[in-house]
């Protein structure tokens, strides 16, 4: 056998943790460190401190996750609303092996449908698998069912059911529709895949169990699914995965993923002792995963796969402007903030946004403190009015209440007649368009409202241009959803290798120990 050829410089160390095909074995000779691919045998003249195997990319996380949902990866990316994870988007990340959710959340019907369609002929007619967002609205219950009428006739096959905290007629559904019985271990083979996107363990716990039996009897009286179909769910858990959202841009509960993740494993594990089909469901990690190091956390916290969020949005695909792609290419990691949420405003429910280059969170908090402290729009102190009709909304209250009234008046005729008679209500709804308002313009890039575009961002965007400064991929033009993907695998795979190896008690220079992030 030929003697192991041993690397002893810094770069040669790296080159040998770096071939992520073969092992690597960190030796010690002649007082020094050097790491070897090949298998040392006695009379080599050093010591073997430590070894580890082989790592690609693509056997990051759980085989059965790739494999159920026929993906190259155990990596998906997340639906970004409004259509900035769009069609380009999800077509370049589905190509590439990965789980691509295309942002339907807040979009019309129309829109909706003709997305599906083309995504339809572009990805499902050739069996490349893809998913669907749905966002649960507990204010508009029709756009939820104009989703789901949409995903069945297009015939996609996976949603992400997001912000929910409650099941649904509708989601349940889907997830019955795909319901058939299987000459296999489980009876049961279940056509739609369902992705549950939660931060709380008690909202995890609502899919992990079969559909409730009230909401499946409903379906069967009203001939949205069959009786078989009913009977079929009760074995079987309403969600085939749960992904577990730490500190993410967007609706958050700003949960430490090292907390949560654990949490809602254990609870996975529990409710499994009760029906052991439950064991099936897979549990990914999101919030927070821009930077290598961040993906092998999540998987040595026992995610089965990871989702990506805000990096996303920062790449060419997306479907959001250019102007707000070089602003969060300049993000840093406190360059978050949360601000009030359109769809659930008044209540108070908040999201985390881009703070830098925008005046927005300061606009949408000072509307939200109006609201919470007067009656009406006529009650507000004149010098509000003022501040709001000439920096805020930039239009009289009077002219937007019109603009309003005229879009509920055609697609939510109740909310319509109740601003009429509660003017409370009608303070909501204009300070709503606002809301609404600013995030249509950041993804048109309206460069005169600039000032007010809302870009929902965590702080996976600043670790991610950290990680990048000074690389191929600092570049906003070069940021390709694909590109992403691939750095941020390969370089978990290689600080896998490092982990493993610091967890040996083996400790390397730092310039042996670090990715580098090459073209």
């Amino acid at each position: 056998m030929a003697p192991a050829q041993v690397r002893y410089d810094a770069d040669g160390v790296h080159a040998v943790l770096a071939d992520l095909d073969r092992p690597c074995y960190i030796v010690s000779g002649g007082g020094r460190m050097g790491a070897t691919s090949e298998p040392p045998h006695p009379g080599a003249g050093f010591t073997v401190l430590a070894a580890v195997a082989p790592q690609q990319p693509d056997r990051l996380g759980s085989a059965e996750f790739r494999r159920h949902h026929g993906v190259r990866y155990a990596y998906m990316t997340g639906a970004m609303a409004g259509g900035i994870s769009c069609e380009d988007f999800v077509i370049a990340a589905a190509r590439a092996g990965h789980l691509a959710s295309f942002g339907a959340a807040g979009l019309p019907e129309a829109r909706i449908d003709s997305a599906l369609e083309r995504l339809e002929h572009a990805l499902g007619s050739t069996g490349v698998p893809y998913a669907c967002n749905l966002i649960h609205n507990p204010m508009a219950p029709g756009q939820e069912r104009a989703c789901i009428d949409a995903c069945l006739r297009h015939r996609v096959r996976c949603v992400e059911a997001s912000a929910f905290v409650q099941l649904t007629p509708d989601l349940v559904r889907y997830r019955l529709a795909g319901l058939h019985r299987a000459q296999d271990p489980t009876g049961v083979r279940a056509e739609h895949r369902v992705v549950a996107k939660v931060s709380r363990p008690e909202t995890a716990g609502l899919f992990l169990r079969p559909a409730p039996e009230e909401l499946t009897a409903a379906l069967v009286s009203d001939g949205r699914v069959t009786a078989e179909q009913a009977e079929l769910a009760r074995t079987v858990p309403l969600a085939d995965d749960i992904t577990v959202e730490a500190d993410s841009g967007g609706h958050t509960d700003r949960r430490p993923l090292a907390v949560l993740l654990p949490a809602v494993i254990r609870l996975r594990d529990r409710a499994a002792r009760e029906n052991p089909a439950t064991a099936r469901v897979r549990v990914g990690a999101a919030g927070g995963i821009g930077t290598p190091e961040a993906v092998v956390a999540a998987l040595a916290l026992g995610a089965a796969y990871v989702v990506t969020g805000s990096v996303n949005q920062a790449a060419t695909e997306a479907g959001t402007s250019p102007a707000v792609k070089r602003l969060l290419a300049d993000a840093g990691l406190a360059d978050c903030t949360m601000a009030p949420a359109a769809d659930l405003f008044e209540q108070g429910v908040t999201v985390q946004v881009l703070a830098r280059g925008t005046m927005f969170p300061g606009h949408a908090s000072r509307l939200y403190r109006l609201y919470r402290d007067h009656d009406s729009l006529a009650a507000l102190p004149p010098t509000e009015r003022r501040y709001l009709e000439q920096r805020v909304l930039r239009r009289p209250l009077d002219e937007v209440w019109r603009d309003t009234a005229d879009y509920l008046a055609t697609h939510h005729p109740a909310w319509c007649e109740r601003a009429e008679r509660d003017h409370k209500f009608r303070m909501a709804v204009v300070f709503r368009w606002y809301l609404a308002m600013a995030s249509r313009w950041a993804v048109t890039g309206e460069a005169a409202r600039k000032g007010d575009w809302q870009i929902w961002c965590g702080p996976a965007m600043g670790a991610f241009n950290a990680w990048t400064a000074g690389t191929v991929l600092a570049d906003p033009d070069r940021r390709h959803v694909t590109a992403i993907a691939h750095h941020l695998l390969h370089g978990a795979a290689f600080h896998a290798r490092i982990t493993q190896l610091q967890l040996a008690g083996v400790r390397l220079p730092a310039a042996c120990a670090e990715y580098r992030l090459q073209s």
